[in-house]
């Protein structure tokens, strides 16, 4: 019984240490093999591209972006700005979170949408740099 109690304790505390941090990207940015701007540059990441935050050392942030590659970037570099990327090859963004709903519009694969709020379980209330709004299964796209 008190490995049990000690199990979910432990469990408990690390809980948090598994939150996924994403973040966006505030200008086009270098992103390099080691956090150091010496390191060597491995591509170039464009404005607005969601990354989620791996590890955070001072001026530094290893992030993975949404096809799984991990490179250092500056912090500086970083948005608060939630967005996501469509994986699909279309997500059709729909009025209300209904697979019944209207199309409010459809946006291609690595298309960058601005992430408005949650929607409910399963959908993203999302918005296109365009203006146009609606909601997105949360299946069609990454950043959530």
């Amino acid at each position: 019984m008190r490995r049990a109690a000690f199990f979910l304790l432990v469990c408990g505390l690390a809980a948090p240490a598994l939150a996924l941090d994403y973040l966006s990207i505030a200008e086009p940015a270098a992103m390099y093999d080691a956090p150091s701007q010496k390191a060597q540059p491995l591509f170039a990441i464009a404005a607005g591209t969601p990354v989620e935050a791996v590890v955070n050392l001072d001026a530094w942030v290893k992030v993975r972006d949404s096809k799984g590659d991990l490179a250092w970037v500056e912090k500086r570099n970083l948005s608060q700005k939630r967005t996501v990327i469509v994986k699909a090859d279309k997500a059709e963004v729909r009025v209300q979170a209904d697979d019944n709903a209207a199309i409010a519009f459809t946006a291609e694969h690595d298309v960058v949408l601005d992430w408005v709020e949650p929607g409910p379980l399963g959908w993203a209330h999302v918005k296109h740099r365009d203006g146009q709004a609606g909601f997105v299964k949360a299946t069609h796209v990454w950043g959530l």
